[in-house]
């Protein structure tokens, strides 16, 4: 009988633990790979994947570039990815035309490949881009100032401090957009920088930076002192066009508008530094994207776009305190509690 009862429990053990490997086995594995792992907006990006996964009961791998434009070791994550079994990956891609080979093989191997904030170069390279609509956002800000300038817009001098000189779709949709909402006709509107409009003094870079924000409004006040409006890429390149216009004495004449809604930037709102911004939602991404592949991973169903759109639109909200007619917007007060960073 001692036996009998020590080779059942064997039995038993041995079952469980094969019972619990094959569970561990059949586990959806899913990959996450953000262009750094410190700006705040790919840690909340992560913030927002982790809290999905744990709630859906599947595993994530996070990997991140070393830096911002660093393809090699996105390349790297993804061959980890599909080596490891996983069933789909989420992507802000660093160079989006070179990691499209990388991702190919990816999709080849049967895993779904949803670019994040970022589309791949061409986009359908990947199954489904997650983003916010950057034209909307630009769009938004742009019929802002519009409003809040009201007559005085048909003389505006207008400062636009881009990202880089690559162009890339982040930056051209954004400063289209914003364009478009202030009412100034776009002669390409895949292309910065070629308006005939008299209102714009100038375009320069600032490589989303406060220092390059500085330095890009420096450069255009020397070419028009009396510059009134200011676009910005996003907030940190904000907060440096702010400071050069206070060292001028300037910054409480001069309207600046922008794009993120990160915590720091939703504050300089509250505090006037930046009259308007429109925030994208890098949480509710990632969480969408980790649903999309579990879905994809229970049904073969892979995600699509929203209508009218080539991407899945994630949202997009104007934060200002000082409301115009006919542009919906919150506060910064509430815009804090829905900010990131």
């Amino acid at each position: 009988m001692k036996k009998f009862i020590k080779s059942l429990a064997l039995v038993l053990a041995t079952g469980f633990i094969t019972s619990t490997a094959a569970m561990a086995a059949d586990k959806v594995l899913v990959g996450l790979i953000t262009k750094t792992n410190t700006n705040p907006f790919f840690v909340k990006m992560r913030e927002g994947a982790t809290q999905k996964a744990e709630e859906l009961g599947v595993e994530l791998r996070t990997f991140a570039g070393r830096y911002d434009g660093d393809n090699n070791s996105q390349v790297e994550a993804i061959e980890n990815l599909v080596a490891s079994g996983a069933k789909g990956i989420l992507i802000t891609p660093n160079d989006p035309a070179a990691i499209v080979p990388t991702i190919k093989r990816a999709r080849d191997a049967g895993l779904v490949v949803i670019a994040l904030d970022t589309p791949l170069s061409p986009a359908s390279a990947a199954d489904a881009t997650f983003a916010t609509d950057n034209f909307k956002a630009g769009e938004l800000i742009g019929m802002w100032a519009r409003a809040k300038m009201g007559d005085q817009s048909k003389s505006a001098k207008i400062a636009l401090l881009d990202l880089n000189s690559s162009e890339i779709t982040v930056d051209v949709a954004r400063n289209q957009g914003f364009l478009k909402g202030f009412g100034i006709d776009l002669a390409d509107p895949n292309d910065i920088g070629d308006e005939k409009d008299p209102r714009i003094v100038g375009n320069d870079v600032t490589n989303g930076s406060e220092e390059g924000g500085r330095k890009a409004m420096e450069n255009l006040m020397q070419k028009d002192p009396e510059i009134n409006l200011v676009y910005t890429i996003n907030e940190p390149a904000a907060a440096g066009a702010y400071e050069a216009l206070k060292a001028v004495g300037r910054q409480k004449d001069v309207l600046i508008v922008s794009v993120d809604g990160g915590c720091p930037g939703v504050k300089n709102v509250d505090s006037k530094v930046i009259g308007a911004t429109s925030m994208q939602f890098p949480l509710l991404m990632a969480a969408m994207g980790v649903d999309a592949i579990v879905k994809f991973a229970e049904t073969g169903v892979k995600p699509g776009a929203t209508p009218g759109l080539d991407f899945f639109n994630t949202g997009v909200q104007l934060i200002t305190n000082e409301p115009a007619a006919g542009v919906p917007s919150i506060d910064a007060k509430a815009g804090l509690r829905k900010c990131w960073g």
